[in-house]
């Protein structure tokens, strides 16, 4: 005979327990013998005593095990359920996406009492149950998925009802507390824990790495930057009514975005309600001619390899014709220009008399280095191909110049943007936040010196009298920027529409300092916005996009430590500038 079975016997129970209960018997057995029939009904009632005794004991220690260790070990599933993606959080650890434990609601119409009941009281007590889902339930045959989403507080209302064949099981939920704040720049997730769009697609495996360790992933957005960005944006496109529009707001040394709008929005909470239309970020995912905020580039490019000079002169009196096509500006100065004047008054004439001197393939090898013919570089998955020229030759070099016949996203621009405005250097954007006083390197574009050179000269835009970006200058702050409104392609006329446009206002600041100083762009973008009484019916960069741009910076100063100076202090009179100056070449 082996060991277990010496130890346990035949019947599989331990020896000792085998023989106690034979010591019983044969206790009974001798009472029934000696006649004292009382002892045989002690010892029996004894025996069943310890046994319920023993069950109590058995069921008060599971109980208190339960009680003690089981939400430990339960809180571990749900955390792994509920935490397969880790929190989104903005710079400054503000929440932005998290993980919270949900439930599902299950009916099994077999186990259900009164179906009248049960129906009437799931309908008054869940106001998103469908009726012709829950009947269905209700007059099926087997156990099945009715609801999903349920809150706790719902998921507790529900239970106290105390209706039979109703039963709940937990499930992971992604929520993004902010709802149609910033979710663009943050996506959403689907069901099953992958990212769709934005951050939570981009840092996908990271996100899912962060949340075993239980980290969250900060984002480079600052939740406060992005408040004051949409809120301006929000109050142009009620005041203008494009189609579309966008905002971004970018460190122009580590290229970290700190705030991105892409209007019309949508709450991640339930993307299927949004329409493709609203959930495209047009900051990444859509190109434009952007118009005159090119002619900084050109201008830049003028200066840095040698062509021209601030001083030097272009002659505006009359159209230019260059090949098959005569350029015009859009409102004519008619006069010999200073290359800073060309930017002031935004002179298609003088910017594509500039871009014929650089020529064809030097202007194509700086639009290369500048990343304007290339998909922005970003973590962002939506990030799309820029349409550029076949041929780099002299009729895309003038149409380039001032923004047409290329087409970039937004996100393409505030990085070019960033490189004449960062001391030259091309760095890719980003859309992590980096460790304070991060180093970010790149490609050398253009010099330190032309760098200072547009700063001082898109100072000029805004600060000046003549300056076309002059809506957007705020008191101590040095605003510098260029206007833009880029007219749109209408097929139906086979040639540019001058009542459907893209307006814009590209902007920097603080323009004073050191290139290295801290330094930040902001683009605000209106695709087809229409022209109001208070912009004397005009929908150009100037009137509709530059003033919006000025409020961001006031509002954002304070956020990035950027103070007010007395000696950068309003430049220009207070009234509004003439209708002349505040329109710009095409």
């Amino acid at each position: 005979m082996s060991f277990s079975q010496q130890a346990f016997g035949r019947t599989g129970l331990p020896r000792w327990l085998i023989e106690r209960v034979w010591g019983l018997e044969h206790a009974f057995e001798r009472a029934r013998a000696s006649g004292k029939a009382e002892d045989d009904t002690r010892l029996r009632i004894f025996f069943v005593l310890a046994l319920f005794t023993l069950g109590f004991i058995t069921l008060a220690i599971g109980a208190t095990r339960a009680a003690l260790f089981s939400d430990v070990r339960s809180g571990g599933s749900l955390a792994a359920l509920g935490a397969s993606r880790a929190d989104l959080v903005d710079r400054n650890g503000m929440l932005l996406a998290a993980d919270l434990l949900h439930y599902g609601l299950y009916i099994d119409p077999r186990e259900i009492w009164e179906t009248e009941e049960t129906r009437r009281s799931l309908l008054r007590t869940l106001p998103n149950l469908e009726p012709e889902r829950l009947e269905r339930a209700l007059r099926g045959n087997r156990r099945i998925f009715v609801l999903g989403a349920l809150t706790p507080q719902e998921r507790n209302r529900v239970h106290e009802l105390g209706l039979p064949g109703v039963s709940f099981e937990p499930e992971q939920r992604r929520v993004y507390p902010l709802g149609t704040s910033a979710a663009h720049i943050v996506g959403f997730s689907d069901a099953g824990g992958e990212g769709i769009s934005g951050a939570e697609a981009a840092f996908n495996d990271d996100i899912r790495a962060a949340a075993r360790n239980g980290a969250p992933v900060p984002l480079s957005i600052d939740l406060r930057v992005q408040g004051a960005l949409e809120d301006e944006l929000y109050k142009a496109v009620a005041e203008f009514t494009p189609k579309g529009a966008v905002g971004l707001v970018t460190d122009v040394h580590t290229g970290e975005i700190l705030g991105m709008a892409s209007w019309p929005a949508f709450d991640p909470n339930k993307p299927g309600k949004a329409g493709v239309y609203a959930q495209t970020n047009r900051a990444a995912a859509t190109v434009y001619e952007m118009g005159s905020t090119f002619k900084a580039f050109t201008v830049a490019i003028g200066l840095d390899s040698g062509v021209a000079t601030p001083e030097s002169t272009f002659d505006a009196r009359n159209p230019y014709k260059l090949g098959y096509r005569t350029i015009h500006d859009y409102h004519a100065a008619r006069k010999v220009l200073t290359l800073v004047e060309v930017f002031q008054h935004s002179s298609n004439i003088g910017t594509a008399k500039l871009a014929e001197s650089v020529g064809p393939q030097q202007m194509g090898r700086y639009f290369a280095g500048l990343g304007l013919t290339t998909p922005a570089k970003v973590e962002l998955v939506e990030s799309a191909r820029p349409l550029t020229p076949k041929v780099w030759n002299d009729d895309a070099v003038a149409s380039t110049s001032f923004g047409h016949g290329i087409n970039v996203t937004p996100l393409a621009l505030a990085r070019a943007y960033g490189t004449i405005l960062n001391g030259g250097k091309l760095i890719p954007l980003t859309i992590r936040k980096l460790e304070p006083g991060a180093k970010v390197d790149g490609p050398r574009v253009m010099s330190e010196r032309t760098s200072l050179q547009m700063l001082s000269i898109m100072r000029a835009n805004v600060s000046g009298e003549s300056g076309s970006g002059r809506s957007a200058n705020m008191p101590g702050l040095s605003v510098g920027g260029k206007t833009g409104t880029g007219e749109k392609y209408d097929p139906a006329i086979r040639g540019y529409s001058r009542s459907r446009q893209v307006s814009s206002f590209a902007a920097v600041f603080p323009t004073t300092g050191p290139v290295d100083a801290k330094r930040y762009f902001v683009l605000i973008l209106l695709d087809e916005p229409h022209g109001t009484a208070r912009s004397a019916g005009y929908s150009t960069g100037g009137w509709v996009a530059a003033p919006a741009a000025g409020r961001v910076i006031e509002r954002i100063a304070p956020f990035l430590g950027v103070t007010r100076r007395a000696d950068v202090g309003q430049a220009i009179p207070v009234e509004p500038p003439s209708v002349e100056q505040m329109g710009e070449g095409q």
